[in-house]
């Protein structure tokens, strides 16, 4: 199930990365930063949008929801949400805060960037 952190949780836990503890891998390998339109639901018209692999969602600024297999859940700035692997997820942005967030992967090997 969905795990819910706060910024102030990240880094305690040794590690490469930020996430160390909280997503699985030891290097971040792959993420993005998005900027979300008022009223946007991420991956359009997809009823389902599901992983291998954990991802982790570092709401950066505005609210929103996330919906995450079905059940609608509020978002705000400062959440870290940690997707586990098979669960469908959306991030909905509020009409008022439009949601900016990263987007973020871990794995066992780092980015070809970092290499």
């Amino acid at each position: 199930m969905m795990r819910r952190f706060r910024f102030s949780d990240l880094g305690k836990q040794p590690g490469r990365h930020v996430l160390a503890g909280l997503l699985e891998g030891e290097w971040l390998n792959h993420g993005g930063l998005s900027f979300h339109p008022a009223g946007f639901r991420t991956h359009g018209e997809e009823a389902v949008h599901t992983h291998e692999t954990q991802e982790a969602f570092c709401i950066l600024q505005g609210r929103g929801i996330l919906e995450l297999d079905g059940e609608k859940i509020p978002v705000q700035a400062g959440d870290v949400i940690i997707i586990e692997p098979g669960e469908n997820h959306h991030l909905i942005s509020s009409e008022d805060e439009p949601i900016i967030n990263l987007w973020l992967h871990a794995g066992e090997e780092p980015h070809p960037n970092q290499r």
